[in-house]
């Protein structure tokens, strides 16, 4: 399997449209913020491609919950484009960003909205 991404809908919410970003193991390293409509997706994935490549675009996390590290990416303007999942150390961190590092600027979008 390739690195994708995958854009999702879910009808119920205000805001229905999201990408995530796929590793080639088929995991999901990176979801989206949510969006109004499906080209703001498409605008966030474009975003994220250009991005994603970029140390300083990261923000490293770390809270109080059990699982307490993650990373949030952000664009040129400050503005989050998506989120990891929560990691047990700092380690697990910083391989899920080396990953979306390596996987974002990928071309493959699947639309499952």
């Amino acid at each position: 399997m390739s690195s994708h991404y995958t854009i999702k809908k879910n009808p119920s919410a205000a805001q229905p449209y999201h990408f995530v970003l796929v590793a080639e193991n088929g995991k999901i390293i990176l979801t989206s913020e949510t969006y109004v409509d499906k080209q703001g997706a498409k605008t966030g994935i474009a975003s994220c491609q250009v991005n994603s490549p970029h140390d300083d675009n990261y923000e490293r996390k770390k809270s109080d919950a059990l699982q307490p590290y993650s990373f949030v990416l952000k664009a040129a303007n400050f503005k989050v484009i998506g989120r990891s999942e929560n990691y047990a150390d700092a380690t697990g961190r910083d391989n899920g960003i080396e990953s979306v590092k390596r996987n974002g600027p990928t071309t493959v979008i699947h639309d499952d909205a």
